[in-house]
This record gives C-alpha cells, sequence and structure tokens, in this order.
C-alpha cells in the first residue's frame, strides 16, 4: 500500500467552495477531522479550530468533491500489463478522482460473486482511492444467459453492464431489466448495432469518406437506445446508457425522460471536448469507441450535460499499448487513456463558458454518487472526506511520458490545459498533492 500522509484534521480555509448537492457556490472552509467532513462554510477558521489542525491556505483555488469516474477499464484481473488497480488509482488520484467505477470485461469476467470479491479485495490492499466494479449482465459478456444479480450485488457490484458489448437479443434485455428492477439494481447498457457498425471505424460522414475510412452513422446507436427505452417503459427497470454520443440520442432520452422512464445517461469527456476533425491524419490515439462525432453533436452534448438531461461525465479511461495503437488507423484498437485528463479537459468548457462549475462538478462527482448509491458527491457536513483542491486557472502542456497510467494511449498528447488537481484527499487523507 503506499505511504499516505496522517489523519490530523485539516482545514481548507479562504477556498472557493462548489457543491451541487447542496446548491454551494461561494468563499468559505471546509474542516476535515476522523475522514468525515465536519463542517463546509463562511467563517470555520475564524471561530478557532482543533489543536494540531493542518492549515491549508486555498485562497484563489476551488475546493470540491472528489471526482466519480463511472466508466474506466482496469487491466486486473488478467491485463495488469494494460493497468493495474495502483497504477489506475495513482493516475486517477493526480486527476482528481477519488472513485473509480472498473468495467467487468476483465480475464476472467467479473460475472460472479468470487470475482467482485478479489476486485474488491486487490483494490483495497493496493489501491490509494476507491474502487467499485460493475459486474457482468451476462455470462462471459456474452448476451446470452443473465448473471445472478442479486447475489453480485450483495457481493458489492455498484451496478451491471456488459461493457463496449451491446445485448442485441431484446428478450434477454427485458428480463434483464425486470429482473433487477426487483433488487433496484442500475443497467448500464452501451448502446450500439453490432451489425450496422458493421467494419466502421469512425463516424460515418464526408470527413470518413475524405480519409477512406468506413464510418459508423449516428443510426447505430440511436436504434439500440430506442429499443432500450422501449423495454423499459414495459418493465419499469433503472437504466442508465453508458456512452451516448449524437443529437438523435440525446432527443430519444429526452423523450424517455418526459415520460417519466428511470432513466439516465452518460457522456465520455472526449465526445464533449473533441470532435471528429481533431483525428487529423489518422490519429489512432482518437480512435475511440463509440467514435468521435462531429462538432454540431458535440455541441448539442454539453448542452444537454448544463441541462441536466446527461447526467454524468465520465473518463471512459481504456488504456492499450503502443502495439495496438500504432497501426494503421482502421486496425488500431479503440480507446484512450482519461483518468487524469477528465478534469483538465472539463475545465476547458468552463473557460470557453460551455458549463458552469457547478455543472461540471454535478456530472463528475454529484450524480454518479447519486445514481450508484455511493457515498462522496457532497461537502455536506458528516459524509466521507473524499475532496480536491482545484488550481483552475493554472496554465500547463500534457506530457504523456509524465502519465501515471501504464499506457501512454492519450488523445491529449502535448495539449495545453488550463487548470488541474493541486491536492486530492481520499477518506481524510492526501494522497496527492501537485508540486
Amino acid at each position: 500500500m503506499p505511504m499516505l500522509t496522517d489523519r490530523r484534521p485539516i482545514l481548507l480555509a479562504n477556498a472557493h467552495l462548489i457543491d451541487p448537492s447542496s446548491d454551494l457556490d461561494g468563499v468559505g472552509d471546509v474542516l476535515i477531522a476522523d475522514g468525515v467532513i465536519r463542517d463546509a462554510r463562511r467563517g470555520i477558521g475564524a471561530a478557532g479550530v482543533p489543536e494540531g489542525t493542518d492549515i491549508i491556505n486555498c485562497v484563489g483555488k476551488v475546493v470540491a468533491p472528489g471526482l466519480v469516474d463511472m466508466r474506466a477499464f482496469v487491466g486486473e484481473p488478467g491485463a495488469s500489463h494494460r493497468e493495474t488497480f495502483a497504477s489506475a488509482s495513482r493516475a486517477a488520484a493526480a486527476g482528481g478522482i477519488t472513485t473509480i467505477i472498473c468495467q467487468p470485461d476483465t480475464s476472467p469476467t467479473i460475472d460472479n460473486s468470487a470475482t467482485v470479491d478479489f476486485v474488491l479485495r486487490r483494490a483495497r490492499d493496493t489501491a490509494i482511492v476507491n474502487i467499485h466494479p460493475m459486474a457482468a449482465l451476462t455470462k462471459g459478456l456474452e448476451g446470452h444467459e443473465m448473471t445472478e444479480i442479486g447475489l453480485l450485488k450483495a457481493a458489492g457490484a455498484v451496478a451491471f453492464t456488459d461493457a463496449d458489448k451491446s445485448i442485441t437479443n431484446a428478450q434477454i434485455m427485458r428480463r434483464a431489466l425486470t429482473y433487477a428492477r426487483d433488487f433496484d439494481a442500475l443497467i448500464v447498457h452501451y448502446t450500439e448495432d453490432p451489425d450496422l457498425v458493421g467494419e466502421g471505424v469512425m463516424n460515418e460522414g464526408e470527413r470518413a469518406s475524405r480519409l477512406g475510412l468506413m464510418g459508423i452513422p449516428n443510426a447505430a446507436e440511436a436504434i439500440m437506445l430506442e429499443r432500450d427505452m422501449r423495454l423499459v417503459a414495459l418493465t419499469g427497470g433503472r437504466y442508465h446508457a453508458a456512452s451516448l454520443t449524437c443529437i438523435e440520442s440525446i432527443e430519444i432520452l429526452k423523450r424517455a425522460r418526459d415520460a417519466g422512464l428511470r432513466v439516465s445517461a452518460s457522456a465520455s469527456i472526449n465526445h464533449l471536448t473533441l470532435n471528429e476533425n481533431d483525428i487529423g491524419p489518422y490519429r489512432s490515439y482518437l480512435k475511440l469507441s463509440p467514435p468521435l462525432r462531429t462538432e454540431e453533436n458535440r455541441r448539442a452534448l454539453v448542452e444537454a450535460v448544463a441541462s441536466g438531461l446527461i447526467d454524468v461525465i465520465m473518463s471512459d479511461h481504456n488504456p492499450q499499448d503502443v502495439e495496438t495503437k500504432r497501426l494503421p488507423f482502421a486496425e488500431a484498437a479503440p480507446g484512450a487513456i482519461g483518468l487524469e485528463t477528465m478534469l483538465s479537459a472539463g475545465l476547458r468548457l468552463i473557460h470557453n463558458g460551455e458549463l458552469t462549475f457547478t455543472q461540471l462538478i454535478r456530472a463528475m462527482s454529484t450524480r454518479p454518487a447519486e445514481l450508484l448509491g455511493l457515498p462522496g458527491g457532497t461537502l455536506r457536513a458528516g459524509a466521507v472526506a473524499d475532496i480536491i483542491v482545484i488550481d483552475a486557472d493554472v496554465p500547463w502542456v500534457l506530457d504523456p511520458a509524465d502519465l501515471k497510467s501504464q499506457c501512454k494511449n492519450t488523445p491529449f498528447d502535448e495539449a495545453r490545459f488550463t487548470g488541474r488537481v493541486a491536492r486530492t484527499i481520499v477518506g481524510g487523507r492526501t494522497v496527492y498533492e501537485h508540486v
């Protein structure tokens, strides 16, 4: 277990506090003791704090709840050459993420209680942030036979997903939604019709034609989401769309929400800050699944986050090594790392006026914690002290060699950012400090 600083009381003084859960947006202090937030308001420091308190002056900085990343691939078990819980947690801490939700597409698949237990114990022993697994929705992620949702939830699975595979059999999906409803379990589904995707490798349209690459139409996503909304209406289950990318999907989601269905959705930070033009001359680090869409779609996604229609911004962290990425674009593996850059990329949306700080923190922290029923996502008194200090105005340039992930497949290679995490606190302990 990496060395952590002691758990003396901490006072984060003179900060700009952002907490969507309590409509907090203004100057104040946060007092932390015994791993818990004791208070968050103006004037705590002036009233006196316990003896031995570590007082940190946060003037000019933002203090917010730690981020909860709802979709990240970690290679344990079975692919620790791509990422381990230890390396992922160091990258997360450096990016302000205090809770990682890992995906079940490991080897073996997280589709039984023993594997859930292994993940929880291994993460507890080696990680410096909180890690919770999603379990597989079908055995072996094969889309044929449901997993034991009740047992897996009792073992510690926070939601159920077949990772980046869609369940094409509507009867299986209907059964899963019905069964999960009885346990109030959240189904997280990747909405993409594999037959419509076919050999596609990027967004279908003029750009793909110019590059001579096979395209993936928006309809591949929208058709699957439309089917799922009808199944949710049929079953009354809780449903979360794993990664929406296009205007058609936003319209379908809005109709479902207006009809009172229990549906929510995520968008990845990549689809909110990049578009298909960023692929440039076949940059395979920008080959993603689902693919980057047009600028029009990107703007619509950001507006949906701002309105709360899209609930969650996630990293979609997917480490791939050089052998699978330094290939011709059509042959390269899809995926990008994102734990360390999710917040800094999100700050771009604040600096250019597309989102407010409260909207960003709600989507990256408060809302995912609520949907998954996890502690965190708040600065309320009595809550677990998972907190970040953000220096929102410091300029820096990303050097992939400095990243803490084992793989370096970042879409933000040599990108210029404004703003980064200055300190990450998990359970009252400082696990990362930018020096």
